[in-house]
C-alpha cells in the first residue's frame, strides 16, 4: 500500500484538485491522509465534499506533535507501518505522473525514492529565484561531494519505504528539512537512495508558507552531517 500524505494549511482552493491528480494519476494501490493543525482549517470541508464524490479513500489526522509543517509531516509518516508514504504538497506543485514509476523502485528494494527537479529530464517552473538556485546548488554539491544517489536533496517530494520510517527517528521540527534528514539518515545508515525526474510547478493559489531564511541553518545541519560522515575518518571517503 502507498500511503499518500499531505500536510495542510488553508488549502481549500488547491485540495480538490490535488485528490483529484491522486485519484487519476497515482495507480498503485493507495489511500490518503490530509494532516491538518486545527479545526477549522478551510481546507478540510472541500476535501471531504471531493471525498463524497470520489473512491478515494481519504482519512483526516489531526497534528498534535506541534504547530507546523515539520510536525504534520512526521505525524502522517508516524502512521505508516507498511509499503511505502509519499509527502505531496496540497498546491499540485508536485508532479503525480511519477509516482507509479517511483513505487516500482520501491519494490525493487530501494529506500528512498527522490523526485529530482535537477537530473535530466527533470524541471522546476516559477518559484522565487534565489529558493531554486540554493536549492540546486545544494543538491549538485551534495550529489558530487558525497555520490549521494539524488541531485535534489532539498525537494519534498520523495517516496519512503516503511522499513527505513521505522528504523530511524526524525527529530526536524522546523519546515520541509523532514525529508532532507530522513534522505541523509538512509545514506548514513546504508540504505538505498534513487531519483526519477520530475516536474514542479509553483503554487497558482493561495500563500506558501516557505521560509527560506529561518529554515537554512536546518537544512545546512543536515547537508554538512552529510559531508561529515562521508569525509571523517571512517566514513566512505575518510581515511581510518
Amino acid at each position: 500500500m502507498l500511503h499518500v500524505i499531505i500536510p495542510v494549511y488553508n488549502e481549500r482552493d488547491n485540495i480538490a484538485g490535488t485528490l483529484h491528480d491522486v485519484e487519476t494519476l497515482i495507480h498503485c494501490e493507495r489511500d490518503v491522509t490530509i494532516v491538518y493543525d486545527f479545526d477549522e482549517d478551510n481546507t478540510l470541508p472541500a476535501a471531504r465534499a471531493f471525498q463524497e464524490q470520489s473512491a478515494l479513500r481519504v482519512h483526516f489526522l489531526r497534528n498534535t506533535l506541534g504547530a507546523g509543517v515539520a510536525f504534520a509531516i512526521r505525524a502522517g509518516l508516524g502512521q505508516v507501518h507498511d509499503g511505502a508514504a509519499l509527502v505531496v504538497m496540497a498546491d499540485s506543485s508536485d508532479d503525480l505522473r511519477t509516482v507509479d514509476a517511483m513505487w516500482e523502485k520501491i519494490q525493487d528494494g530501494y529506500d528512498v525514492v527522490c523526485g529530482s527537479r535537477y537530473m535530466r529530464g527533470g524541471r522546476q517552473i516559477g518559484g522565487p529565484w534565489l529558493k531554486s538556485l540554493l536549492s540546486r546548488l545544494a543538491g549538485l554539491s551534495l550529489y558530487w561531494l558525497t555520490r549521494i544517489q539524488t541531485h535534489d536533496v532539498s525537494n519534498s517530494f520523495k517516496m519512503y519505504s516503511a522499513r527505513l520510517l521505522n528504523r530511524i527517528d526524525i527529530e526536524s521540527s522546523q519546515g520541509f528539512v523532514v525529508g532532507l534528514e530522513i534522505l541523509v539518515k538512509c545514506y548514513t545508515t546504508g540504505g538505498r537512495i534513487t531519483e526519477l525526474p520530475s516536474i514542479w510547478r509553483d503554487r497558482t493559489a493561495g500563500e506558501s508558507r516557505f521560509r527560506l531564511w529561518d529554515w537554512l541553518p536546518y537544512y545546512l545541519k543536515w547537508y554538512f552531517r552529510a559531508l561529515a560522515y562521508t569525509w571523517l575518518p571512517g566514513g566512505p571517503n575518510g581515511k581510518n
